[in-house]
């Protein structure tokens, strides 16, 4: 299978790629007004801000942020973003491409966020969540227990 195997932001450039070409060639109709389509970036900024102050928790705690290799992770990171959500980065790159199909303003791209969703939990997060509870126990049982996967 794939799980573990794709990088989390090749997903969602993937399904960027995607959101713009149904917008592009199946548009359903404009459901965001041009006027308001700036809201997408200024949403896409504030994600990339997230993810970047997410991934400087790793650093700063000394433990891996390769998703590929959880299995390398030296400790769990429960500061920051982490204390409201498992998945910060994830939730920023939805956030990304949210900010994205508001930015494009058709209904179509919007279809691609449940997929996004599925695919980052499917491929990505619970493969995760296998490896870190073996790794950390109990730890990684009561933080999955306080803290939601997504939001």
């Amino acid at each position: 299978m794939l799980k573990l195997k794709i990088p989390p932001p090749v997903y969602a450039i993937s399904l960027g790629i995607l959101m713009w070409l149904l917008n592009h060639f199946i548009p359903i109709t404009d459901w965001i007004s041009p006027s308001w389509n700036i809201a997408g970036l200024v949403l896409m900024a504030v994600a990339f801000s997230f993810d970047l102050w997410s991934l400087l928790l790793f650093v700063r705690s000394h433990t891996t942020a390769n998703p590929m290799k959880p299995e390398r992770s030296s400790k769990i990171v429960t500061s920051g973003l982490y204390r409201f959500s498992r998945n910060p980065m994830y939730v920023g790159l939805l956030t990304v491409l949210l900010g994205y199909a508001i930015w494009l303003g058709g209904v179509t791209p919007f279809l691609m966020l449940p997929l996004f969703m599925l695919l980052i939990t499917t491929q990505q997060i619970i493969p995760e969540e296998e490896i870190l509870e073996k790794k950390f126990g109990q730890e990684y049982l009561d933080y999955k227990a306080r803290v939601r996967r997504w939001l």
